[in-house]
Parts: structure tokens; C-alpha cells; sequence
């Protein structure tokens, strides 16, 4: 039998180390180390946790998006419905199943700003604490493993974990007030059960709720799921169980959805056009993220430790991919004997490359970084902790390097503006206009025209007065009640009372605005606005205020009456009855795809068929 002490001679300390580690396992008893083992996992699983629990809230604040998930949370606890505005229903959350448990956090009565802030907080660390567990698992065997990573045989190191971790993006949107700490959440739990428990009804649904965590992580669900059956191989009847775990509840809510909104889809995804293709747009909200932070960085550390000698040089030191009792294609063998599943071991990557793929197509966003955490996340959880051989190790040891830099200095070149391109640094923005350093309840005390807004939006809404608000410009309202049109739609949503309308020319929560058509060339996430003279035709008298063309404004009253834009004032704002929850339902598609001009002369001409001047 050759010793175990030459190799180590000969490889120096960090060779010494690894072969320790490796000796200490293959020993019966295992001695202090392999004792040491599971407080060593249990911290390793901890620790990422508890780094980006301290990081997120060192910059813990309360975007503006944020507080547009609060207004329609306040209507369901006032009794009226999962709407942004009393009377219209626009679904304006994006993320279904935040939305819910921000309700459930109002119930006894919570502030619901802290509630998303906090509870997204740890939401966050809680999806770190899975992911770390999840790569426990797999190197273990996953299902097929001891059931109890504490105790399985693999030294392990930090790698992919350190590349989240180092990001100032994602420590700004571990809190945010959004739906992003539910989602890094939901990934790592998700890929933690199918690593763990593959052939189980409970983890086809959990994959299954990625549609109602944000719609695009229906592409996450689609992966998972398939990678669950290629673990499971599933008898007919199973499979069909699996599929209907998985869907029950998404169907059930998108049958929901289009009968009492009339919608396929939330209301912003028909405002920023989520099935167009911006592909230029695109690559440079990427470039955005990666070049401030040398993403390709890590990127190479890690190619370079799987690349030149393959998967044995990935999951263990020796041996070919299916040495030590090879398991097939399904898995890939440990030196010794367990063996790592392919199926949820790739799933991810896949899964993550998807997501930046359609983030790319549809032209990225306007907050620097955000929408590409969910797929950086999904690709470094394979190796989120990996084993302690030699080329990890250097990989690892690389990486650590870069997070170092990463964390202590790069930064991107406008911090607390909006960049040149459109995409802001959302945070920083935030913490200007406010003057604070946490900026949870906004008082914009650092920008003085919402400020002014919100006073006397607040004053009118306490003497409850008839008054619409274009802007700061004040006009006569047909409503009873206060309506404010201004583009900060969460300001809006806090200082316009419950039973007015707060309305945007974005079309956010309006889904008059969100079917006009979009701007060419406009920022991007902004670029609808509809004029005001279809908000004073929608809700205003025939006073009107100077400035406005009443041509224009009788040209917008005329076209709201004509064909579509009727039918979708009608399926917002008629009476909820059976037969309008079908008819909503049966015209969802179509209602959907509908656009009109911006422009109300050419919206009458083309919807009601008046003949050009």
C-alpha cells in the first residue's frame, strides 16, 4: 500500500493540507479532524449567511418599487382586493407570492416598509444558508448520499459563494423591499430539495412556485423539474403526481389572474414588454454589470479547475468520471464511492444562463445589476462549496483574491446617479433623495419637488377633497377623491389615499398607460409615458387646465369609448360578476398584446374610425 506521508512531502502546504484532510477521512475512526468535520460543514453553511445577514443590512433601505408592493398589501388588509386602486384592477406586484407573505406580515398589525425590508433581509441569508447545504448534499451523493451532510466524507471549501458575497448589488437588494431575497431564497431551497429528495411530491412543488416568486423564474421551475425527472426516472403515474404538484398552485392563480385582472400577466410586464427583443439593450445592462466587477474574474478561476482534466479534476483528486463504482450517467463517481448527480449538479448553470439570456433579450432594467442576480446565483451553486483537492483549492484561493479587490474597491463609475446608459444605481439614488443613510420611510428630504408633491398631495387627501393631481398641477377631478398622476409611483401609493387613485404615465399600475405603446430610444423600464391629456379625459371634467389642447383632450375622451380600450376599462373596472370573470378570462390573450398611440388624435382615428383632418 503506498504511504500517505511522501505525496504530502511532496506537495507542500497546500497539498499537505488537502491530503491531511483527505487521510483524516479515509481513516475508520477519523480522527480530530473528521470529529471536527460537522461544526466545520455546520459553519461553512452558517457563515455565508451570516456575511451577507451583516452586509445587507449595513445598506439596508426601502426602494421606490418597494413601496408599490405596500400600497396593494394596504388595500387587501382595507378590504379591497389584491389592487393597487380602489375600484380598478391592475395587478402591480410582480412577485405574487412576496406580495402574499407581505399580507400575512400585516395581519397583526406590522409596519409593512420594515416587514419587507427585514423580512427580505433574512429571507436572503436563509437562501445563502440552503445553497451552502445544497453543495453539502451533492458532493455527499446527493439522494443517494447519507441523508446527513454533517457526516459525509468530503472536505469542502468556499468557492462560488465568495463571488455573491463580494457584490455590492447584492448586498443593496438583500434588502430592497422586493421580491429578490424571496427569490434567492426559493433558489436555494429549490435546488437544496432536488439535490436531497428528488423522487418527493413536496419538492416538484416547491420547484413549481418559481412563476409566482417572479414570472421569468417559470424558466428555473421548467429546468428543475426536468432535472427532477432525469434523477427520479418516475413511473408514468408518478410523473403525472410531480407535474400536478408542481402546477397546482401557479394554474390555480393564473386562472385567477385572468379572470379578475383580464391579464396573462402582471401589469408591469405588459408595461415593459417582456416578450419583445432589445438584444443590444441588452448586452450593455450586462456589460454594466460585469466589466465595473471583472466578472470574467472568477469566471476563468473556475473554468480553469474544471477544464484540464476534466470531471475527476472537478469532484475529486484521481480517478476517471466513473471510477470507484461508477454509477452510470446519472452521477459521477467520488474516490470514494459516492458519486455527485449530474442532473442537479448542471440544472442550475442551465437554468442561470436562461435567465440572462431573456434578462439580455428583453433589454435588461434600469436598477444596475438586479435582474442578473438570480441567474449569478442559479450559476454558482454548483460549486457554491466544493471539495478540498488541489485544483479547487487554487481556484478557490484565486477567487478569494478577487473578492477581496471586488469587495474593497470596485465599484461602478456612478454611484448615488443614474448612469449614462439609463440604469441607475438604485440604492445610492435613494439615500441622495431621501438625505439618509437608511432610507426605509421616504421623506425625500434631499429632493425637494416630491417632497413638495407629497405635502400637498397629504393635505388634499386629509381635507378629502375632489382634486387631480397632474404632476404638481392641480385640476378639477371627477372622482370624489383624490387622484394623483406622477411618475414615483410607491410615493404616489403612500400619500394618495386608499379610496383615491394614484395613478403613473409609466403604467406600472395603470393600465391605461401600460397599453399605450412604447418610446423609442427612451430610458429603459420608462419607456412608456402616457400624455395627460388621457389622464384628464379618464379622469378630470370638461374644466380644463391651460396648457392643455381640448381638441386633443375630447380626441382621448372619444377613443376611451371605441373597441378595445373600452372593453379594457371594462374588464378593470365593471362589476366583478360570473360573467365578466369569463369574459375576462376568454379575452386575456388578446387584451394582453392590445396597444394604442400615444398620440389621442391618432388613437381616435384608429379605434373609432375617425376620418384624418
Amino acid at each position: 500500500m503506498t504511504s500517505t506521508r511522501t505525496p504530502v512531502r511532496r506537495r507542500g502546504t497546500l497539498g499537505a493540507l488537502i491530503a491531511l484532510a483527505g487521510t483524516a477521512t479515509a481513516r475508520p475512526g477519523g480522527g480530530r479532524l473528521a470529529a471536527a468535520r460537522p461544526r466545520l460543514r455546520a459553519a461553512l453553511c452558517l457563515a455565508p449567511a451570516l456575511l451577507i445577514l451583516v452586509a445587507g443590512y449595513q445598506r439596508r433601505w426601502m426602494s421606490d418599487d418597494g413601496h408599490i408592493y405596500v400600497r396593494t398589501v394596504r388595500q387587501i388588509l382595507a378590504g379591497h382586493g389584491p389592487v393597487f386602486n380602489a375600484g380598478e384592477r391592475a395587478e402591480s406586484s410582480t412577485g405574487t407570492l412576496w406580495q402574499w407573505l407581505l399580507v400575512v406580515a400585516g395581519l397583526p398589525g406590522a409596519d409593512l416598509a420594515s416587514a419587507a425590508v427585514y423580512g427580505g433581509l433574512l429571507l436572503t441569508s436563509a437562501g445563502f444558508a440552503l445553497a451552502a447545504w445544497g453543495a453539502v448534499r451533492l458532493y455527499d451523493g446527493g439522494a443517494g448520499g447519507s441523508g446527513d451532510g454533517a457526516r459525509g466524507g468530503r472536505a469542502l471549501l468556499p468557492l462560488g459563494v465568495l463571488v455573491p458575497l463580494a457584490l455590492p448589488p447584492v448586498w443593496d437588494f438583500a434588502t430592497s423591499g422586493l421580491e429578490t431575497g424571496l427569490a434567492t431564497c426559493w433558489l436555494g431551497g429549490a435546488w437544496l430539495l432536488l439535490v436531497a429528495r428528488p423522487r418527493s411530491l413536496a419538492t416538484a412543488f416547491v420547484i413549481g412556485l418559481g412563476p409566482l416568486v417572479r414570472p421569468d423564474l417559470a424558466l428555473v421551475s421548467a429546468v428543475f423539474l426536468g432535472a427532477q425527472w432525469l434523477s427520479a426516472r418516475p413511473s408514468r403515474r408518478a410523473a403525472l403526481a410531480g407535474a400536478g404538484a408542481a402546477g397546482a398552485l401557479p394554474v390555480a392563480y393564473e386562472i385567477f389572474r385572468i379572470g379578475y385582472y383580464g391579464h396573462l400577466v402582471p401589469l408591469p410586464g405588459v408595461t415593459k414588454e417582456a416578450s419583445q427583443s432589445l438584444w443590444g439593450r441588452g448586452l450593455g445592462y450586462l456589460d454594466d454589470f460585469a466589466g465595473p466587477y471583472l466578472l470574467w474574474v472568477p469566471a476563468l478561476f473556475v473554468v480553469a479547475a474544471v477544464l484540464p482534466s476534466g470531471r475527476a479534476r472537478l469532484f475529486g483528486r484521481g480517478g476517471s468520471a466513473r471510477s470507484g463504482g461508477g454509477t452510470g450517467p446519472a452521477g459521477t463517481s467520488l474516490p470514494h464511492g459516492t458519486s455527485v448527480p449530474l442532473a442537479p449538479a448542471l440544472a442550475p448553470v442551465l437554468a442561470g444562463v436562461l435567465c440572462w439570456a431573456y434578462v439580455i433579450k428583453v433589454g435588461g432594467d434600469f436598477m444596475h445589476a438586479r435582474m442578473f442576480l438570480p441567474g449569478l446565483f442559479l450559476m454558482v451553486l454548483p460549486v457554491f462549496l466544493v471539495p478540498a483537492t488541489r485544483a479547487w483549492a487554487l481556484a478557490a484561493a484565486g477567487v478569494c483574491v478577487w473578492a477581496v479587490v471586488c469587495a474593497a474597491v470596485l465599484r461602478i463609475g456612478y454611484e448615488g446617479r443614474i448612469g449614462p446608459g439609463g440604469i441607475a444605481d438604485e440604492r445610492g439614488v435613494y439615500v441622495r433623495q431621501n438625505a439618509a443613510a437608511h432610507p426605509v420611510h421616504h421623506s425625500f428630504g434631499g429632493y425637494r419637488e416630491n417632497a413638495a408633491y407629497a405635502r400637498e398631495v397629504r393635505a388634499a387627501g386629509r381635507g378629502h377633497e375632489a382634486a387631480l393631481f397632474l404632476s404638481r398641477t392641480r385640476v378639477a377631478a371627477a372622482t370624489p377623491s383624490v387622484t394623483g398622476f406622477y411618475a414615483t409611483l410607491g410615493l404616489n401609493g403612500t400619500v394618495v389615499p386608499l379610496d383615491g387613485a394614484a395613478l403613473d404615465p409609466i403604467g406600472l399600475a395603470y393600465p391605461l398607460a401600460a397599453h399605450s405603446q412604447r418610446i423609442d430610444h427612451a430610458r429603459v423600464g420608462h419607456d412608456k409615458w402616457l400624455p395627460d391629456e388621457w389622464v384628464v379625459a379618464d379622469r378630470g371634467t370638461a374644466d380644463l387646465p391651460s396648457g392643455l389642447d381640448p381638441a386633443r383632450v375630447a380626441a382621448a375622451r372619444r377613443a376611451l369609448s371605441c373597441g378595445p380600450l373600452a372593453e379594457l376599462r371594462a374588464a378593470t373596472r365593471a362589476p366583478l360578476t360570473p360573467g365578466r370573470f369569463l369574459r375576462n378570462a376568454a379575452g386575456a390573450l388578446e387584451r394582453t398584446a392590445f396597444r394604442f398611440p400615444n398620440d389621442p388624435v391618432r388613437a381616435e382615428r384608429e379605434l373609432c374610425g375617425t376620418r384624418a383632418p
